[in-house]
């Protein structure tokens, strides 16, 4: 699931899992958990971060095979925004061949960055369930929400300058990846100017045929 920052890209994906008992996978997640765990490979991705630099290939592809090794999660994962480069990209091929498994679908969802500062300027997110609701789309929601506005609350880097910077450096890095897949059979272009439904919808649509 490829997208820019504010494309919809957590939402779908845990929508998707949902409806076809499928695992959601995050490398943030997976790296924080290492972390959490104090395990070997997480020290040394606290090691990076600590010197301001992201987790190395070689580290997430090295959680991803584990992962997708376990019989458990066979062909039932959803990469959520992952791969981040072309050397992922290659190394996922190359994992997943391995294991005899294959990549079904690869959505691309496409938005402007204009649509995308109103989603992230207007997010809140609920400490206590987790849930995603916008200022802007869902003020109704917002206001009714069942745990309480105390527990709503804006991410540090949901600011417009961030915005701007995080939208423009992945639609310049995430280019070769895309172009990686542009070719294949798999490769859908998904319309996230939408709603949340009918983007699901759609993506649904494509799944079941």
């Amino acid at each position: 699931m490829f997208g820019p920052p504010g494309a919809g890209k957590g939402t779908q994906s845990q929508n998707i899992a949902s409806k076809f008992n499928l695992h959601q996978v995050s490398t943030g997640d997976l790296l924080r958990k290492e972390v959490e765990n104090n395990t070997k490979i997480g020290k040394e991705i606290e090691k990076n971060i600590s010197k301001g630099n992201f987790a190395s290939d070689d580290i997430v592809n090295e959680l991803l095979q584990k992962l997708i090794k376990d019989n458990s999660y066979k062909n039932r994962i959803i990469f959520d925004g992952y791969p981040r480069n072309i050397n992922q990209a290659e190394s996922l091929e190359k994992i997943i061949k391995t294991e005899n498994q294959s990549i079904n679908h690869i959505f691309f969802l496409n938005v402007s960055r204009e649509i995308i500062e109103k989603r992230i300027l207007g997010r809140v997110i609920c400490q206590k369930c987790n849930v995603v609701l916008n200022n802007f789309y869902n003020k109704q929601e917002v206001d009714d929400h069942p745990c309480g506005s105390q527990y709503l609350f804006k991410r540090s880097d949901d600011n417009l300058e961030t915005i701007i910077n995080r939208y423009d450096t992945y639609m310049k890095k995430t280019k070769p990846v895309l172009d990686f897949y542009k070719t294949k059979s798999e490769f859908h272009e998904i319309d996230a100017s939408m709603k949340i439904d009918e983007i699901t919808a759609k993506i649904q649509e494509i799944i079941e045929v």
